[in-house]
């Protein structure tokens, strides 16, 4: 199983912009899937983006344009660039790593065998 550490996030007013940053503890990390999530306050947990270990990635409409998912192989790590951010993009975002065989790209049922312990991110108006 894939360890996943973030890292990033916190309070930013709206217009601006935030990275987040989720290490991933594999050996084989340029062949896992990765996938950003991400929750508010009283809602369901919402998908927002993938990259394919082959780098292609897709996103949620509601972040297409403004958000960008990048990955690192050589230091294991995969990012999540959130510009023009809203106040509506306010929750808690989850990386996740490794979706399980009986899902498909783009993987956005969130059906991944590793999660990230969360990160806060608050937009103000």
């Amino acid at each position: 199983q894939v360890q996943l550490v973030e890292s990033g996030g916190g309070l930013v007013q709206a217009g601006g912009s935030l990275r987040l940053s989720c290490a991933a503890s594999v050996r084989t990390f340029s062949n896992v899937v990765m996938a950003w999530f991400r929750q508010a306050p009283g809602k369901e947990r919402e998908f927002v983006g993938t990259i394919h270990w082959s780098a292609s990635t897709y996103y949620a409409d509601s972040v297409k344009g403004r958000f960008t998912i990048s990955r690192d192989n050589d230091r294991n790590k995969v990012y999540l660039e959130m510009n023009s951010l809203k106040p509506e993009d306010t929750g808690v975002y989850y990386c996740a790593a490794d979706p399980t065989r009986d899902s498909k790209w783009p993987y956005k049922g969130g059906n991944f065998r590793s999660w990230g312990q969360g990160n806060q991110v608050t937009v103000s108006s």
